[in-house]
């Protein structure tokens, strides 16, 4: 379904005509450009933007489906770009990604938005305060759409970071370092963070190519040139998060490795205490089981004091065995 449409003219908008093509050429006509929001469209609704736009069928196939990784495409009418926004839940402690398609052509921009996370009208009314950098035409709708959303990365790193803070004051704790469910949230983070690589990680290459840097000194076509300084600082963020985001990766690998080495030292420790508990038993089970043989010529059963004098050998035994693993840290 079409969210918003509008026709924006030296930064400042106005109401664009409800038909499509009206519209594009009202903004051509005006020096300006419209940009059209779309949110999860079908095939049909999509249909009719794809014609009078000349956007690429390739591009309309993914922006229909989703389900992509960050991307830049370059086509002759226009320019195709992927992005994936995420949502940091805190109640669940989880990351969840959606997308958004933006095609940029000659005086408009249409975005087509997945999911529920990154509502682009936050982006578009700020855009609208801003009329001098709205009025650079549509670049500045590409350029506002990555700052934002790399932006938003910087925030659910942050949140990350301290959910790992969370997890590793729980690993070394000796309280509950060792509980079942320990090793279950570690791995559910560290699906939390594989799923936010896959947001961050490939819009790095699309970023330098807009930015100019690493050898993309050509300027990308319907993108202004004026523009890739501002592209760059974007970089430059995402360079942060993506560092972040390998740190974070690596910490909980690290804490998964020092969770399974303690949970192993302490079945160390449980199978060494049960050993010794066997070994002290095992003193008055053998003693038990010599004399309770049925042999006829065993002299200490005639003696008067044999089985006192047994129960006090066993109860002393007992004791040195004791002392000695409890000075070994056994017991």
């Amino acid at each position: 379904m079409i969210v918003d449409c509008a026709v924006y003219h030296d930064g400042h908008r106005t109401e664009g005509p409800d038909d499509l093509s009206d519209a594009l050429a009202a903004a051509r006509a005006s020096g300006g450009f419209v940009w059209i929001g779309l949110h999860e469209p079908t095939e049909k609704e999509f249909a009719l933007v794809t014609e009078e736009f000349a956007l690429h069928p390739l591009a309309v196939e993914d922006a229909l489906k989703a389900h992509q990784r960050p991307k830049l495409e370059v086509y002759d009418d226009s320019l195709f770009m992927v992005l994936k926004p995420v949502v940091y839940e805190p109640a669940s402690d989880t990351v969840t990604s959606s997308e958004v398609m933006v095609f940029l052509g000659h005086a408009f921009v249409v975005t087509v938005r997945h999911g529920r996370g990154a509502p682009l009208s936050v982006v578009r009314r700020r855009l609208e305060q801003e009329p001098e950098l709205l009025g650079k035409g549509p670049t500045s709708v590409l350029y506002a759409i990555t700052d934002a959303t790399v932006d938003h990365y910087l925030d659910v790193a942050t949140e990350l970071q301290t959910d790992l803070e969370e997890l590793e004051a729980e690993v070394f704790s000796p309280d509950v370092g060792g509980s079942r469910n320990t090793a279950s949230r570690i791995y559910t983070f560290k699906r939390q963070v594989l799923e936010f690589r896959r947001a961050t990680g490939p819009l790095a290459a699309p970023l330098v190519r807009l930015s100019g840097t690493a050898g993309h000194n050509t300027a990308v076509p319907f993108v202004d040139e004026k523009a890739q300084p501002f592209f760059r600082d974007v970089n430059d963020h995402l360079t942060r998060v993506n560092e972040s985001v390998e740190g974070l990766d690596r910490l909980v690998s690290d804490i998964l490795s020092a969770h399974l080495a303690q949970m192993s030292v302490r079945q160390n420790d449980d199978m060494r205490k049960i050993s010794a508990w066997a070994a002290m038993a095992a003193i008055p089970t053998m003693a038990a089981g010599v004399y309770g043989m049925n042999f006829e010529h065993m002299p200490e059963l005639d003696w008067v004091w044999s089985y006192p004098a047994l129960m006090a050998l066993m109860a002393v035994t007992e004791m040195l065995v004791y002392r000695l693993f409890k000075r070994r840290g056994w017991l």
